[in-house]
């Protein structure tokens, strides 16, 4: 499984929002200029959220973007899936029954995928946050918060 442009942003977007949900809701053009991401893109990818339930949106001046759920009950394998990225680690294989190597490679893939998906499963938005500010403590950043 490789993380795509689009599960990178989606991720980098609610990380935003998890450090933003105190002023309440954020512009796409805020989050957008805060991760150097463009807007167009992002809109669309926030919209794919919203309607699985990620995050929610406010109408009006002071409208925006903002979670859905506190960042702990948001796992990083619901943001993937909400914006199409797939963990499916090989297509669909279906092994020779001749052959019993190819069986144990089948089993192997299939048990390495439960628990990729039950990993990614487990990891929180939350997770994904405190992690990012420990790695920016270590580096000596206190200003900003990019991901």
């Amino acid at each position: 499984m490789m993380l795509t442009t689009r599960g990178h942003y989606s991720v980098k977007a609610l990380l935003d929002l998890a450090l933003q949900s105190r002023q309440g809701p954020t512009s796409v053009r805020a989050i957008a200029q805060r991760q150097d991401l463009p807007a167009p893109y992002l809109e669309k990818l926030l919209i794919e959220m919203r309607r699985v339930g990620l995050v929610i949106s406010v109408r009006g001046p002071q409208g925006g973007y903002q979670l859905a759920r506190s960042p702990a009950q948001i796992s990083l394998g619901e943001i993937l899936e909400a914006v199409g990225e797939s963990i499916e680690p090989l297509p669909h294989h279906d092994p020779d029954a001749s052959q019993a190597g190819d069986w144990v490679t089948f089993t192997l893939w299939n048990r390495l995928h439960q628990k990729l998906k039950e990993s990614l499963y487990s990891i929180s938005l939350e997770d994904l946050y405190y992690d990012a500010r420990s790695w920016q403590a270590a580096q000596g950043e206190t200003t900003s918060f990019v991901v």
